[in-house]
């Protein structure tokens, strides 16, 4: 079959068997094609639990489609690609995260999104890279311990400087993996070009950019602003669907080095299998971890996520 007959298969499929399909905003663009909602992982989690489908697929990796399940553990929810994991966020154990909490009693512990269930469970509110900011400047407590990204907790550091805000060893490979370098060859190369990079990035890139904001942030300001060449320091994939929405600018990739190989492993045949129900994986959450978890996530909308 070509991508088009793929596609229209899943289209005519996911309306027989009541499937709403959410893809992430660095799924590849004939995934985002056909999804019902694209965009980064809360959005997609807020958006599952808002629709009257009784099945939700999710193209993304294993912490995104836990999240829809903790907040809508009524539907199925299928991850399209069994695989699909995130190394940031399985970096860290519960049993590890307890020890630390022994020898900081009295820090909030703020775990990012990109976190597992069962660690969500052990933490006092969630965060995304959007509302990171905001939600620890509202904490009462001073002391904050961030997991499990050290650069978006450096970022959120250097946003809060009346917070003491302790970081561990932990973030996304992706991200951490682009140098200073790579900044000074894409500026020489597209010196036009405004800098758009997110805080998963370390410190020192950081401060190179026009701009740092999380994926939608990022679409957003390319969108918005008046200038029309970008470099785009994020997932590659996010290049290719800035283009097609906005074809009358240029983005450019910071490095080549920014693809996530557990984004590009689900391909439109596994949504596919995903929907006809031959393909994916069942997320299956006890009622314990859905409650416990569900507590950081709920403190997270209060706190404005």
């Amino acid at each position: 079959m070509t991508i088009k007959e793929v596609q229209e298969r899943i289209m005519r499929l996911k309306t027989e068997r009541d499937v709403c399909i959410l893809a992430h905003s660095y799924q590849s663009r004939e995934i985002i094609e056909i999804a019902d909602f694209s965009g980064d992982s809360y959005q997609l989690s807020v958006a599952a639990s808002t629709v009257p489908n009784k099945t939700v697929v999710m193209c993304g990796v294993r912490f995104m489609a836990e999240t829809v399940k903790i907040l809508s553990p009524q539907k199925t929810v299928i991850l399209a690609h069994p695989n699909a994991g995130c190394p940031m966020a399985e970096q860290m154990s519960v049993e590890y995260i307890n020890t630390v909490k022994r020898d900081c009693p009295d820090h909030a512990v703020v775990a990012y999104i990109n976190t597992t269930a069962a660690l969500k469970t052990v933490c006092d509110v969630c965060v995304t890279s959007s509302s990171a900011v905001k939600i620890v400047e509202k904490l009462p407590q001073k002391d904050i311990l961030f997991i499990p990204d050290c650069n978006l907790g450096a970022y959120v550091a250097a946003q809060c400087p009346d917070k003491n805000v302790k970081l561990l060893e932990g973030g996304c490979p992706v991200h951490v993996a682009v140098y200073v370098e790579d900044v000074r060859r894409a500026r020489a190369a597209h010196p036009d070009a405004l800098l758009l990079v997110h805080p998963e990035c370390t410190p020192q890139v950081l401060a190179q950019a026009d701009f740092v904001g999380s994926t939608s942030a990022i679409m957003d300001y390319a969108g918005a602003s008046h200038n029309d060449e970008f470099i785009i320091g994020t997932e590659m994939s996010i290049v290719q669907n800035l283009q097609y929405s906005h074809s009358y600018k240029k983005f450019y990739p910071l490095s080549h080095k920014l693809i996530c190989p557990d984004m590009r492993i689900t391909s439109l045949v596994h949504v596919l299998q995903a929907v006809q129900g031959t393909g994916g994986e069942a997320i299956e959450l006890d009622s314990t971890t859905i409650t416990e978890a569900r507590a950081c996530i709920d403190r997270m909308i209060e706190y404005g996520g």
